[in-house]
């Protein structure tokens, strides 16, 4: 047997020995409901920073967004913003939704939703847009895991026999130990993805051509051929300039990606970078980071998570590590058209790496650079060949495990308990949600088994479909003026249209994927939350309202900026739209040549693309805003007076709810 597979497989067992031992220590100290779904309320505040961020950032953070980077160069690299974007959305959310859980006993979501609103009708939708997420998510991280077993074991297991040999320690892990097991497992999940993306950035650095600098490399790969006018190398933007180093311009008016009006010179215009990175938000909205807030000992976690673990640290990694990845394997021999042009410029370690694929015939085979590049190690180090294949696997885990969990909790809480079983007791409530459990990985690895070209459309669903709880959260957190008529007109608006404007629904409609280069999750958020403001105005009620004022009077007296502070508020707002405006939005237009003209190298003021200096900026000021957003503005700080609980679990407590629908 191969040495690589040798130590893949002893890694492997440790790792798995680690998730077990999880799985049972949680299982023996899940004594309620609450334990088993919510881990006690009791989250420490290391596990809760490094299992978040495990959770947020997937096997595609580590897998497929250095493949893309490859192969749309650094204007798809502002999508590593979303190390910025996603915990942003847990700024505005996260603390006021821990407040509430420990204030009023709520487990899941649907029960906060169904309470505030009074309404079943949005604890079904919530519990709906969990499974809408979790399954094709859930999918696609099982097959993937599938994938690298195969390619790594040199065909010694199908991708099939991988995925389900893996989802087998997954279940039993997430099954037996509740969320305290998968809190336990994602802390160690976070250190190996971050650890295994600097690995590999490192690596693709040393392998690089010696004695060449970043400019010489670079500006041969964006070269533009005097006599043509067009890119040597992919493809020309209108303004003339190389799609690796600039953005294609701000819009582009017309139908969406796979029909004849499809962008020029790229996908990736500023506004659809804007809207992918506000589709990603969809993570922290997803009811299953609600179950994450409800399972803290305090808010204590939430700043130092989403400032310095994710935006910082996760962001470094992938603005630095991560492009680096990607933009290297063009001198590493992936791009055969680039060898054959200039083979001085390329070490050509990847020889046998992707098969002689073109970089134009790279579409939809993002995912095979990472394997390609840790095979690298195949002769000289196969221990780190079995210790980044762990870290892949843990990045794939980390997420999946986590949907897995909150899933199956919202499946028993807010349909079984509360619909079929009024009077479940604390052991029933346990082996519904590990039933629950089963069912939804069940369902993922036949979607994922049955239907793999089908599963990357619904997977593009996911987020999308997570985004859509935002208009829903506002209402509970912010803004009393919402009514539950408005939240769930908009909630199944936005369904619809995210559904129609994905590649899902629109193969059948003329305006093909993204129209305008507009995400999705824009388009359902346009409509969801158009609707719910429409709708609210005159559906406004004075006793639904006195209900909903229980909620915000108590956030009010908990949480409201000090008096000193308020002056404050429009500074937040100015910095929080300058940021999205220029630092992923329209005004990212600037950054393709500000610090140096993208047709000549010898321009370029710190020996890099203008466009990647100007992330690095902005990647900077983005943790200053959020450290100004979730310390100085109080949003994720530790509320001044201490949260009173009325209820343990809200489950044990049977409130008229008048059944309005």
């Amino acid at each position: 047997m191969d040495a690589k597979v040798v130590w893949l497989f002893v890694f492997v067992a440790l790792y798995w020995s680690y998730c077990i031992f999880w799985g049972i220590k949680g299982a023996l100290s899940a004594r309620t409901a609450s334990d088993y779904f919510v881990a006690g309320r009791q989250i420490s505040i290391w596990v809760f920073i490094l299992a978040a961020t495990a959770t947020s950032f997937s096997g595609w953070t580590f897998i497929g967004h250095p493949g893309l980077v490859y192969r749309d160069g650094f204007q798809y690299a502002y999508a590593s913003f979303y190390a910025i974007t996603i915990p942003f959305t847990g700024v505005l959310f996260l603390k006021r939704q821990w407040m509430l859980g420990k204030r009023f006993g709520f487990i899941t979501p649907g029960e906060m939703m169904a309470y505030y609103f009074k309404s079943d009708t949005i604890r079904i939708l919530v519990v709906l847009v969990a499974l809408f997420f979790s399954i094709p998510y859930l999918g696609i991280q099982l097959r993937a895991s599938g994938f690298l077993f195969n390619v790594l074991t040199d065909g010694m297991l199908s991708v099939e026999w991988g995925m389900w040999l893996l989802s087998i320690v997954v279940i039993i892990y997430v099954a037996s130990g509740g969320l305290r097991a998968v809190a336990y497992v994602d802390s160690v999940q976070a250190v190996l993805l971050a650890g295994g993306i600097m690995l590999l950035g490192i690596l693709c650095i040393y392998h690089l051509p010696d004695g060449r600098t970043w400019a010489e490399l670079l500006g041969a790969l964006t070269a533009i051929d005097p006599a043509t006018g067009q890119a040597r190398f992919g493809e020309t933007t209108p303004d003339g300039y190389s799609s690796y180093i600039a953005i294609p311009g701000v819009i582009q008016f017309g139908l969406g990606l796979g029909t004849d009006s499809a962008p020029v010179g790229g996908d990736w215009t500023a506004v659809m970078i804007l809207t992918y990175l506000i589709a990603l938000m969809g993570i922290q909205s997803a009811p299953a980071f609600t179950m994450w807030s409800f399972g803290n000992r305090s808010p204590e976690p939430f700043a130092p998570q989403q400032v310095w673990a994710s935006s910082f640290g996760i962001g470094l990694i992938l603005i630095v590590f991560t492009a680096i990845q990607g933009i290297s394997a063009h001198f590493l021999g992936a791009n055969t058209r680039f060898l054959a042009a200039h083979p001085e410029l390329v070490n050509n370690v990847m020889e046998k790496g992707l098969g002689g694929l073109d970089i134009m015939q790279f579409v939809g085979r993002q995912g095979m650079l990472v394997p390609q590049l840790i095979y690298l190690l195949n002769e000289t180090a196969p221990w780190l060949v079995g210790l980044l294949s762990v870290c892949a696997l843990a990045a794939m885990q980390s997420t999946g495990a986590a949907y897995m969990s909150t899933a199956g909790g919202m499946l028993t809480r807010d349909l079984l308990k509360h619909f079929f079983l009024i009077n479940a007791t604390h052991t029933q409530q346990k082996l519904y949600g590990r039933l629950g459990v089963l069912l939804i990985v069940l369902a993922a690895l036949m979607v994922a088994t049955t239907a793999t070209d089908a599963l990357v459309l619904l997977g593009g669903l996911a987020v999308a479909y997570g985004l859509q709880m935002w208009p829903a959260l506002i209402a509970v957190c912010w803004w009393p003026y919402l009514t539950r008529q408005g939240i769930i007109t908009g909630l199944i608006a936005g369904l619809i249209a995210v559904t129609l404007t994905e590649n899902i629904g629109a193969q059948f409609m003329p305006w093909g994927r993204w129209p305008m280069t507009l995400h999705s999750a824009f388009w359902g958020i346009l409509f969801n939350m158009g609707l719910a403001v429409a709708v609210s105005a005159v559906t406004q009620n004075t006793k639904e309202h006195a209900h909903r004022m229980i909620f915000h009077s108590f956030l009010r007296e908990h949480s409201s900026l000090p008096e000193e502070k308020r002056g404050l508020i429009p500074i937040a707002w100015i910095i929080t739209l300058t940021w999205f405006f220029f630092g992923i939005g329209p005004g990212a237009v600037i950054g393709n040549r500000i610090f140096g003209d993208p047709t000549n190298a010898d321009t370029w003021m710190f020996g890099i693309p203008s466009i990647w200096a100007w992330q690095i900026i902005w990647w900077a000021l983005g943790v200053g805003m959020m450290w100004f957003l979730a310390y100085k503005m109080e949003l994720s700080k530790v509320p001044g007076k201490e949260v009173e609980a009325l209820h343990e679990d809200i489950g044990d407590v049977k409130f008229d709810m008048d059944r309005p629908g």
